[in-house]
């Protein structure tokens, strides 16, 4: 049996909404629960390498307006690197500083899409993630946006997710085809759910071969 088919297996067992990265994320895990959707959402992989700012990225460009993504991946930040942008200014400096959040961000579009980068980080870092800091400068997003993305290190390896899950509306996972561990996915799964934080869904990203239609049809 493909780890595809079992990944989809698992998440169905965990009533998790089940996206593909190339086809419908935005939909699935936001419009699908309008008119009230999750507006805070963390996006975490579940290993190293399943490409979760990718996909953090995209879904923010296509929600566009009005909306932040914000770089809480202390461990291996890749946003300023995919997007030629510099990482002077930062979530970092805005967790140490005072100022309007706006202060140490950079705008993306025209059309209100904003990206907040991780900043200059070092060991001590992921720490801030559950200061109250983080919870001020989430609380003042919320309040500038309609849409916060928070792009978060990888779920195995760390406990960073933690703390950003309990400060936002939910978690979305993001699971590589034919790479991710079942036993990784359900324990990731188990572990968020144990610490009250909702799994809004999981994203199938690098998928290599169609979903069976029979499956398709319950995402």
């Amino acid at each position: 049996m493909s780890r595809n088919y079992e990944l989809l297996q698992l998440m169905e067992k965990q009533s998790a909404p089940f996206a593909v990265a190339d086809d419908g994320v935005v939909q699935r895990i936001f419009l699908d629960h309008a008119p009230s959707p999750p507006r805070v959402v963390v996006f975490a992989a579940i290993d190293h390498g399943n490409g979760c700012s990718q996909i953090a990225l995209s879904a923010a460009e296509t929600l566009g307006a009005r909306t932040c993504l914000v770089e809480a991946n202390f461990r291996s930040p890749a946003l300023p690197g995919m997007l030629g942008i510099s990482n002077d200014l930062g979530l970092t400096d805005a967790l140490q500083r005072p100022g309007d959040i706006r202060s140490f961000m950079k705008p993306l579009r025209r059309d209100g899409m904003w990206v907040l980068t991780a900043g200059p980080v070092g060991e001590d870092s992921p720490g801030l993630l559950s200061s109250e800091s983080m919870r001020a400068r989430i609380a003042e997003l919320r309040r500038e946006f309609d849409f916060v993305l928070i792009d978060a290190a990888p779920v195995s390896p760390y406990g960073d997710v933690i703390p950003l899950g309990k400060m936002s509306d939910g978690v979305v996972l993001i699971v590589e085809a034919e790479s991710t561990r079942r036993e990784a996915a359900r324990a990731a799964v188990d572990h968020l759910r144990a610490c009250r934080i909702p799994v809004l869904g999981a994203v199938l990203n690098k998928r290599t071969f169609p979903i069976p239609e029979f499956l398709y049809s319950r995402l």
